[in-house]
């Protein structure tokens, strides 16, 4: 098996309105990983995500997915691949048993219905499985799409926006679910509002803005490298002001003048830390506890998408 489950090469797509959704996008996804890809509305996420699975023509560029090419070797590819879409796209009359049944055959699969109902019942839904769909509430609905997405057994697992509105049962599970996949060697990509989630799931994360992707780094790499440390000293007191001769340091008084916040660069050799509590010493400043603080994942994406305006 490849190392690469997917290969984007210099995608570009451009309406006939003359918008330009996606730009030169090029991206590479590595086999059995989580990928998320963070982007604003109207970043190009959801066309990127239509074009790899065939629902949209891309204006020039190619897409591999498993090594075959999404339109020369439509069928092959398109069958190494699931797509769970932000709206729901379900045959309202259908039962759920017969939805995850057209689609396992709607790809070629021959019928495994052992495969079939341990699916439904990894979803909560094997009780369900003779309900129509209309009969469901919106988050069995969005269990449906799960299971309609994964019936031919993907390879590569698309989930776009896969918890937005759903309830927080749903959402535990389907992230179990998920990891569960991920250790079966199935690759997951997703794009999510919520950025704790990325920050919690994802091996590697894409930043995607005004359709052009803006980084591809590893999790961990891109907190150490981007990430800004706190140093958060609690005064036995409120100040006013700080002394002027601090003037020069990363400093700021906050929460009423109660606490001091020292920033600093967590890649630097030197924090300036120990400088800090010795010139606090010099001039009185006095405190009676201090811890640090990492950005999140979410500074990080605001502090670029904000930075790129």
């Amino acid at each position: 098996m490849s190392d690469t489950a997917l290969d984007i090469q210099q995608i570009h797509k451009t309406y006939k309105s003359g918008f330009t959704a996606l730009e030169n996008v090029n991206l590479s996804i590595r086999a059995g990983e989580i990928f998320a890809l963070l982007g604003p509305n109207g970043a190009g996420k959801t066309t990127l995500i239509s074009i790899i699975c065939g629902i949209v023509n891309a204006s020039s560029g190619r897409v591999l997915v498993g090594g075959f090419d999404s339109r020369s070797s439509y069928r092959e590819a398109r069958q190494r691949v699931g797509l769970v879409p932000q709206e729901l796209s379900l045959s309202m009359f259908e039962s759920v048993w017969a939805t995850v049944r057209f689609s396992r055959g709607l790809y070629g699969k021959a019928p495994n219905d052992a495969y079939l109902e341990s699916l439904l019942k990894s979803l909560s839904l094997w009780d369900k499985k003779d309900s129509r769909i209309m009969a469901l509430s919106g988050g069995m609905k969005r269990r449906v799409l799960i299971a309609k997405a994964l019936a031919h057994e993907p390879e590569i697992l698309f989930l776009d926006e896969p918890t937005a509105g759903v309830d927080v049962a749903l959402r535990q599970d389907m992230w179990a679910m998920i990891r569960g996949l991920k250790a079966r060697g199935v690759t997951i990509i997703l794009t999510t509002h919520y950025i704790d989630e990325a920050e919690d799931m994802a091996d590697r994360i894409g930043v995607i803005n005004e359709g052009k992707i803006m980084l591809v780094e590893d999790k961990h790499s891109l907190m150490q490298k981007l990430g800004r440390r706190q140093l958060i000293l609690t005064l036995p007191e409120p100040r006013d002001r700080l002394p002027d001769s601090l003037a020069d340091l990363d400093l700021s008084l906050e929460e009423g003048g109660m606490q001091l916040v020292y920033q600093f660069d967590s890649q630097s050799e030197g924090s300036g830390i120990r400088t800090l509590l010795r010139r606090l010493d010099e001039v009185g400043v006095e405190f009676r506890d201090l811890h640090t603080e990492q950005s999140s994942l979410e500074d990080i994406f605001v502090s670029l998408i904000g930075g790129a305006k």
